[in-house]
């Protein structure tokens, strides 16, 4: 929210009351709580009336800070973000206190509070990170017309429209908390959820309230109120509601986040890395559970409104198997259910007369799992609207009558997960699926969720809860399938989401267009959402609205084969490889081979997010946050700490352009060619290719070749392939337990199988000599010695 008419004046009607003085400090256990007063306290008869804000500056697990200032304290919120919902906290909180200052320290973060003028300086051992100084935090009274430009009161008035003439009217005046803090010169922003605007957010505002809006517009599906920067600290916003966030763009060195309301706590998080950061937040809002190997091999979908029957599907299926491009999950998307009978949880029998012979046949020919599209909506004209309707299980208008209105379905209503008979209701609902062969679900949609002249069965704040309510949908859909079919076999196919939501994967980036400029905005999306506490990112492969051109298509395979997960998806048309040329399915098969054969690597990184919440797709800042030149870099990623990968978007007969970083990296394709970087290459890449590079030091570890599927022993048979290694002990990790270690003298690498069990079929090394030597490994060998050429 901006309330400022440039930088010393206010817009007209805003009355501010800033935090200006210290009045009262008490310590408590884990920190300091403040009386701040909104006027100067010359005497006592400054201390009359108000506002005076409650100013709790804590530590909820160390290297962390909140703050949290309320204004009005009369009652507990009803719907909150799960803190600490999968890992213990680490307590290690020291206090002290000078004449100047109160010192809250914390795993090397500093919060220093001073009391006239009021402010809080929060430090690491090297330098200030950033600050809230005199006038960086009040209340602000804004006339409610204003506010109709917020994304949660505009959308307000689209949402009554239809389903309540009369909605609610805005009171008068709306009151505003409002904390700024510092942004210091080269000082960058990021984060913030599923963005597909422009990397760095710095100029922008930030609107945290779930939309359904493209990848083409300053909307998204998946806002989180956690930012990351280039300087040391993360911020996360601890607040379910609709925030507004101006980065730089009210005041163009401040942050200034406001939520309406009484309440803001928000979390200064400190690392000595990106990583760092991103593990301390993940450790307060949740890591992902284990995924099943299996999800991340190739999704193949029916596409949208295309027209399809068992015939089509096995057709698909079929096609693909016989291209050598084997599909591990087919999709069935809508209309797998009747027209205007979404949701009924039932399949077509005009299309599907006997499903679950028809889900077990292809199973077993084609060793497929099988996913289905669902939403939280109900159909008027589903056979199960009146079930709903009597039991109590929509959200109702503030009357006791359904919230209804017909966007996307005629009259369609919305599940009340707040209801538990109403959980209990949608779960046999998807339960009779799983019993006819469904393997997991695309829980689609979720953002479109009304906020106003509704009740919620449990009492929960509108408000809070439209973001919070794609949490609760994912979470119950993803306890079903993790109930039934068991610890590490849950997946989902999201598409909205919030802070935490990271603990129900996997989530693809919605709906875009079939060109390069949308590419672009699928890659931005995918890295800001791993930059914002998710492991995993998807997208749809060719674009999701139009037809793509042969060559966008390739392009897009490319990249998404080299994605966490891998779904080809469409609207109005196909994604078969074949509808874009024979060469689409040769380059396509090459490409899924290689996924495949890389399951080793990409499986324990998959592992190690369950313990550290790092991403497999990372921003090139993450892994060299001291390289500058990364900072900005948003058309290329590393796929986990090892492999450089540069999507081509750009028309064949054009130069496409990466960054290399420091050191001697290898080709993936042609380990005869490296490159020495720092620097920038600029060349022609054939459609069969895309540029990936291997980091010196690495330690890969690949499957066999033509397993045909991305789930298969990872001990066995391994190739391992040693680039460019310094002299000294190298580790890397197999999934499973095993762990093969690299000992490198002069003359020689030693691999040895230090930890459990694990064969390894031949030894490649690559930039150690002056020749890749190639060594094949007897069977059984638990080590192996390689003479350096």
């Amino acid at each position: 929210m901006k309330f400022n008419d440039g930088f010393w004046l206010l817009k007209n009607g805003v009355k501010p009351y800033y935090a200006l003085q210290t009045a009262k400090v008490d310590e408590q256990a884990d920190g300091y709580e403040l009386q701040v007063a909104s006027r100067p306290i010359r005497h006592r008869g400054d201390t009359l009336g108000g506002p005076v804000l409650t100013v709790k500056v804590y530590s909820p697990t160390e290297g962390v800070v909140g703050v949290k200032i309320d204004h009005f304290s009369h009652s507990e919120p009803t719907v909150t973000i799960p803190l600490f919902p999968n890992a213990k906290p680490i307590s290690n909180i020291n206090l002290s206190k000078t004449e100047a200052d109160y010192t809250l320290s914390t795993g090397g973060l500093e919060a220093v509070i001073t009391e006239n003028p009021y402010t809080i300086t929060f430090k690491s051992p090297k330098r200030i990170l950033t600050f809230a100084g005199p006038k960086h935090q009040g209340v602000f009274d804004v006339p409610s017309r204003w506010t109709l430009s917020t994304a949660s009161n505009s959308s307000c008035l689209a949402t009554d429209t239809g389903s309540n003439p009369n909605p609610e009217p805005l009171p008068p005046i709306i009151r505003y908390i409002n904390s700024e803090l510092n942004l210091s010169p080269g000082e960058l922003i990021y984060g913030f959820g599923e963005q597909f605007g422009s990397f760095v957010k710095n100029g922008q505002t930030v609107k945290i309230w779930n939309q359904d809006g493209g990848t083409s517009s300053d909307q998204a599906y998946k806002c989180v109120p956690f930012y990351l920067t280039n300087r040391n600290y993360g911020v996360f916003i601890n607040h379910p509601g609709e925030v507004e966030v101006e980065v730089g763009s009210e005041k163009v060195s401040r942050v200034g986040v406001s939520v309406a309301g009484a309440s803001l706590e928000y979390f200064i998080i400190y690392g000595e890395s990106p990583l760092q950061i991103l593990e301390k937040y993940t450790r307060m809002t949740g890591r992902p559970p284990i995924l099943p190997s299996w999800t991340f091999g190739l999704w193949l979908s029916t596409s949208f409104l295309t027209s399809y029957s068992s015939d089509t599907v096995s057709g698909f299926l079929q096609g693909m198997q016989d291209r050598n491009v084997p599909v591990r999950v087919f999709h069935l998307d809508c209309f797998w259910m009747k027209q205007y009978e979404w949701c009924s949880f039932t399949f077509d029998p005009d299309n599907f007369p006997d499903p679950k012979g028809y889900l077990s046949s292809i199973k077993q020919k084609f060793g497929v799992k099988i996913c289905v599209w669902i939403n939280p909506y109900i159909s008027q004209l589903s056979p199960i609207f009146k079930e709903g309707v009597q039991g109590g299980y929509f959200i109702k208008r503030t009357d006791g009558t359904p919230w209804q209105w017909d966007l996307w379905q005629p009259g369609l209503a919305i599940v009340d997960f707040t209801n538990p008979k109403a959980c209990e209701w949608y779960k046999a609902k998807l339960n009779a699926l799983i019993d006819i062969g469904v393997d997991c679900f695309k829980t689609d949609f979720a953002e479109r969720i009304p906020h106003a002249s509704v009740k919620y069965f449990d009492g929960s704040d509108p408000m809070r809860m439209h973001n919070m309510y794609s949490i609760i949908y994912n979470e119950l859909v993803f306890n079903i399938l993790r109930d039934r079919l068991g610890e590490g076999e849950a997946v989902l196919f999201a598409r909205a989401s919030f802070a935490g939501g990271q603990r129900f994967p996997v989530h693809w980036g919605g709906d875009c267009e079939s060109t390069w400029e949308a590419m672009a905005e699928a890659m931005r999306g995918c890295l800001s959402l791993t930059l914002s506490g998710f492991a995993f990112a998807s997208h749809d492969i060719g674009g999701f609205e139009g037809h793509p051109p042969p060559e966008i298509y390739q392009r897009w395979v490319a990249f998404g084969l080299f994605s966490s997960h891998s779904r080809l998806h469409g609207s109005s048309s196909y994604r078969v490889p074949w509808n874009y040329g024979e060469e689409a399915a040769q380059n396509m098969a090459t490409l899924l081979e290689a996924k495949h054969s890389l399951m080793p690597y990409l499986y324990q990184l998959a592992i190690e997010s369950t313990k550290t919440g790092h991403p497999m797709q990372r921003a090139m800042f993450l892994e060299f946050p001291d390289d500058r030149n990364t900072h900005y870099l948003d058309r290329q990623f590393m796929m986990g700490p090892s492999l450089l990968v540069a999507p081509v978007f750009v028309p064949q007969e054009e130069e496409t352009e990466y960054y290399i970083p420091v050191g001697r990296w290898t080709n993936f394709w042609d380990h005869s060619r490296t490159v020495v970087g720092p620097v920038w290459i600029k060349e022609h890449v054939t459609l069969d290719q895309i540029p990936v590079w291997v980091r010196p030091g690495t330690l890969l570890l690949r499957g066999p070749p033509k397993t045909g599927r991305p789930d298969y022993d990872y001990s066995k048979d391994l190739r391992v392939e040693l680039f460019n290694l310094a002299e000294g002990e190298t580790l890397a990790k197999v999934p499973g337990g095993a762990v093969i270690r690299a000992d490198r003298t002069s003359s020689k690498v030693k691999l040895t199988i230090a930890e459990g069990k694990a064969s390894i079929d031949s030894v490649y090394l690559t930039g150690i000599g002056n020749t890749e030597t190639v060594v094949k490994v007897d069977s059984g060998a638990t080590e192996v010695v390689c003479e350096i050429a």
